[in-house]
């Protein structure tokens, strides 16, 4: 019969032979959790805002960039060629954070104190819902001529999606029967 016996080789090291984790392969695993974490985390608090508003984009250095804003659009300076495809509009600064969309997309349009910017789109057809307080969501690049030259154009407009209350419901029409 075959007989198996666990020994300890004489030139075996000392820490695989005692059954414990090598240092270095410990600290490697931490520091790659850390790495992790880390890209975990930046990707996070970058991604975590979808647009800035009209006052962020003029106080910071996005000259160039390529950025998301929004702002509310003022129906007065909406200036459409159909022949070359361009659209011009200004748009003036809304909080990022709001309650009330509709109420505040109205006060920013009426505020001769509210910052505005001067928006250009190229080879787009003008959006339906490009008119006076719709809520602008644009992504392009901020000139150095202070015009913000959009690429893409997303409108809001609170008044045509407002909310229904519980009791504005459609009712039951087998309820009185």
């Amino acid at each position: 019969m075959t007989h198996i016996a666990w020994e300890k080789p004489e030139n075996a090291p000392e820490e695989v032979v005692q059954g414990g984790i090598q240092w270095k392969y410990l600290i490697g695993l931490i520091a790659l959790f850390i790495g992790i974490g880390y890209l975990i985390l930046q990707g996070t608090v970058s991604g975590a805002r979808y647009f800035i508003s009209v006052d962020e984009l003029l106080s910071g250095d996005y000259v160039g960039k390529t950025v998301r804003i929004s702002g509310a659009v003022i129906g007065e300076s909406i200036r459409y060629d159909p022949q070359n495809l361009i659209i011009d509009f200004n748009i003036a600064n809304i909080p990022t954070e709001t309650k009330d969309l509709a109420r505040t997309l109205y006060e920013a349009v009426h505020d001769p104190n509210a910052t505005r910017l001067a928006v250009h789109v190229r080879n787009q057809v003008k959006p339906d819902l490009l008119q006076n307080e719709a809520q602008a969501i644009l992504t392009g690049k901020l000139g150095a001529d202070g015009v913000f030259y959009a690429t893409e154009v997303l409108l809001k407009c609170p008044s045509r999606y407002e909310e229904v209350a519980p009791n504005q419901a459609i009712a039951d029409p087998m309820a009185g029967k």
